[in-house]
């Protein structure tokens, strides 16, 4: 039998530039959409709020909360026209903002500043709660900053 003779290429040096490491993506290329998928997540939990928000105004249109007192029937005109057009956009936007469309996001961004405005031009309805406008005003903040870093990801 015959040895077999190792070839020349087994003993010839490797090219560095050749290997996994050129195959491989480079690291930067690994956190290219962490911005964008931070703007996603934060859009599905805004998405589980405007849920909660929207089935509590039906709860309230339907008798679920509160007492005989504070029945939908009983209310002022001004607070059941508000509680209903909360009930019906805020799962509007709950769904928008679920699959992440622009469409839910200027949704979710109508029912932000409708809010805003209605506690600050329109105190009897609601009560006119500056906690509840600092929220608003802080979600929105928060989604404008992830908004303009998810874009800055993207290349124009």
């Amino acid at each position: 039998m015959s040895e077999v003779q190792p070839s020349s290429r087994e003993h010839a040096p490797r090219d560095p530039s050749i290997g996994v490491a050129a195959i491989a993506p480079e690291r930067d290329d690994l956190r290219e959409n962490d911005w964008t998928q931070r703007l996603v997540l934060f859009l599905r939990v805004m998405a589980v709020i405007s849920i909660c928000k929207g089935l509590y105004h039906w709860a309230q249109i339907t008798g679920f909360v509160g007492g005989e007192d504070d029945a939908f029937e009983y209310q002022s005109m001004a607070w059941q026209t508000a509680t209903v057009y909360f009930a019906v956009i805020e799962l509007v936007a709950a769904i928008g903002l679920w699959l992440a469309t622009p469409w839910g996001a200027v949704v979710w961004l109508t029912t932000v500043v409708s809010m805003a405005v209605i506690e600050l031009m329109f105190p009897a309805i609601y009560g006119g709660s500056l906690l509840v406008v600092s929220i608003e005003a802080l979600l929105l903040a928060a989604y404008l900053a992830l908004a303009w870093m998810a874009a800055r990801e993207r290349p124009p």
